[in-house]
């Protein structure tokens, strides 16, 4: 069982380019990857079925494909440089890709898809509480295979000071599909940096590794609540049923989060008068002008927050806290988003892993990323789980549902007293029980 198991490292060792490639020696960081620097790197791992044959011959096949796939996203395999007189960027010098070996003897695919997530899960990831700043010397991407009983885990954890959800599904994809022998991949990266980077010009800004917090949080409960498509689609039509918008209606992820934020703040039983507060991160790249297509490849989005009372939260229906959260999503024009990054560039400053206070719920990931489309030559996942990075009291991870069709699969983290309460919530157990 999951509550037994323990995870043994067994091998680590780096991954190489399989030969050098024709590339730029450096890649400029933006204003949304330097912000980034004192958060802890991406994590993510997809619960894979047993591949045929010898645990050793799935080792040389992924190793070898993520050394092909290097070919195609060389800057994953250097280093952080930070010059003293202008900033920080990625030297695509290849210093390689770090690749764990484990096993998890007594663990099971069975206790890894239950919709409470195991501790043991947080043993799956390498770097786990490595934040940006550590790409100085530590690599940019990290990769650790786990055989369990009658499966594979394959963890990722990628510096989120280079890229975002989508940049890191990107070349997890790719590298999947170069395993599976393809030839090339489908979708090239794109790393030439957006105009509004030119127009703020060279950002001096020098981060100091000392200052920064790596700490990791005290183990909160984490648990999944997955949302079949019919029930998806039943929450996003209450929520737009008596609403007429200008700004188009309400996207499923909106209604989704909307509900969790009032079933979260009903299960801490705030007072009506405290405040609190929605934070989503908006993808930029269609939002640009001129946009950005989605290849390309590092940070590209910011956090929105709105602001309510308790009290006023809980007292309306549903559809308003949707909708006070389209109107924001809504507002985040090409101008908006501009302007945003200008004011950052005068003033830079980072993001952080302080701990939000309580009345905070925090959406991350993206349903829409094809992470159930990934397949490495052995079948698809099983289930895709967030690592044990960036996570609080209130942090909520959005990811597809295995089946499909607009199914949602969210993972929550809360302190364990508040989780007991948001299990019995009727307004979110109505909606999970949708038919």
């Amino acid at each position: 069982m999951a509550a037994e198991a323990s995870v043994e490292q067994t091998s680590t060792t780096m991954v190489h380019l399989t030969r050098k490639v024709d590339t730029p020696t450096r890649l400029e960081l933006t204003a949304w990857d330097l912000s980034m620097l004192s958060t802890h790197y991406i994590q993510l791992c997809i619960v894979f079925p047993k591949p045929p044959g010898p645990f050793e011959d799935t080792i040389r096949r992924l190793q070898t494909s993520l050394s092909y796939s290097l070919r195609y996203f060389p800057f994953l395999s250097g280093r952080l440089v930070t010059d003293p007189e202008t900033t920080t960027f990625v030297d695509c010098k290849d210093s390689g890709v770090e690749f764990t070996i484990s096993k998890a003897a007594g663990l099971c695919i069975s206790d890894l898809v239950s919709d409470v997530v195991p501790e043991t899960v947080n043993s799956f990831f390498p770097l786990v509480a490595a934040i940006g700043y550590d790409g100085h010397y530590r690599p940019l991407l990290a990769v650790q295979v786990t055989e369990v009983v009658d499966g594979v885990v394959i963890g990722c954890s990628m510096n989120h000071a280079i890229a975002d959800g989508g940049s890191f599904c990107h070349f997890v994809k790719s590298w999947s599909d170069l395993s599976a022998g393809a030839k090339t991949i489908t979708r090239q990266p794109m790393t030439e940096r957006p105009l509004i980077h030119k127009e703020v010009g060279q950002i001096r800004f020098i981060a100091f590794g000392k200052d920064l917090d790596r700490t990791l949080p005290p183990p909160f409960k984490v648990r999944m609540f997955r949302f079949t498509s019919k029930a998806v689609a039943r929450v996003k039509a209450k929520t737009n049923e008596r609403l007429k918008l200008e700004s188009g209606e309400i996207s499923s992820l909106q209604a989704i989060t909307a509900l969790l934020w009032r079933s979260t703040m009903r299960a801490k039983n705030f007072p009506d008068k405290a405040i609190t507060v929605c934070v989503m991160a908006v993808g930029c790249r269609s939002r640009l002008e001129p946009p950005l297509p989605e290849e390309y490849f590092g940070n590209c989005l910011h956090p929105l927050m709105v602001q309510a009372k308790v009290g006023e939260l809980l007292a309306h229906d549903l559809s308003w806290a949707a909708q006070a959260l389209h109107s924001e999503v809504a507002a985040q024009t090409a101008d908006v988003i501009r302007e945003r990054v200008k004011a950052w560039a005068k003033k830079p400053f980072t993001y952080g892993n302080s701990r939000p206070v309580s009345n905070v719920v925090v959406v991350g990931m993206s349903p829409r990323y094809e992470l159930y489309g990934i397949d490495f030559g052995w079948g698809t996942g099983h289930s895709v789980i967030g690592g044990p990075g960036s996570k609080f009291d209130g942090k909520i991870e959005a990811f597809p549902g295995k089946s499909g069709n607009g199914s949602i699969d969210l993972q929550v983290c809360l302190a364990p007293q508040y989780m007991s309460a948001l299990e019995s919530d009727e307004e979110l157990l109505d909606a999970l029980n949708a038919a």
